[in-house]
């Protein structure tokens, strides 16, 4: 039997219920850690889990920042330098990857604070994360101010990614699993994952037809 929750019930809730509840709705997110400079080289790294794909040619991934204040020192950093790095979390760094929730004084780094290693690649400005498998190299696009909510959208192209060899697939797929990613749902549980199965390209009178590559 379904529990009906309407929407003045949902305002009515105290922040944090209804903070766990809709951050709950979207289902499984990506989860990351976001790491940048400023142009004096101070270091900041920070979770998020308000990553999406937006298109593939030219590759441009999302984010979402919510109201500030408190000051936002990634985006602050990010629409200063116009770089930053997106690395995926695995099960020996998701509880350092969460502390990086905790607002730190200014002039804390939160890889000093956490114990993960910046790591510096192909002259790229931003840091990227040493234990990180999947990792990132993000340029700025373009930002977009959403009035509805006070929150704003970050653009960025991609234009450098590692990931190790055995998790690419000649056709492009990244086995994740392989890469031990984790996922995450609302905004403090964190999920392993177990793939079921690839399938083949939807077609109008074709059979659906698993594609996984052994």
């Amino acid at each position: 039997m379904h529990k009906q929750i309407l929407f003045d019930e949902i305002m009515a809730m105290a922040k944090q219920q209804r903070v766990h509840l809709i951050n709950s709705l979207g289902g499984f997110k990506s989860v990351a850690l976001v790491g940048t400079s400023d142009s004096l080289g101070n270091e900041n790294l920070a979770i998020f889990s308000s990553f999406f794909h937006i298109g593939a040619n030219p590759p441009l991934i999302g984010m979402i920042f919510r109201p500030s204040p408190p000051e936002r020192d990634t985006m602050n950093n990010i629409l200063e330098t116009g770089f930053y790095t997106i690395n995926h979390i695995n099960e020996s760094i998701y509880k350092q990857a969460h502390q990086t929730s905790a607002r730190y004084d200014n002039g804390i780094s939160e890889f000093d604070a956490t114990g993960l290693t910046p790591a510096y690649k192909n002259n790229f400005f931003a840091p990227f994360v040493s234990e990180s498998k999947v990792q990132l190299g993000i340029e700025l696009k373009q930002k977009l101010d959403i009035s509805i909510n006070n929150t704003i959208m970050i653009i960025g192209e991609i234009t450098q990614i590692f990931i190790p060899e055995n998790c690419l697939q000649e056709d492009g797929f990244i086995d994740l699993e392989k890469a031990n990613s984790l996922t995450c749902s609302g905004l403090d549980s964190y999920h392993k994952t177990i793939q079921l199965d690839r399938l083949s390209y939807a077609k109008p009178d074709k059979e659906i037809t698993s594609i996984i590559q052994n």
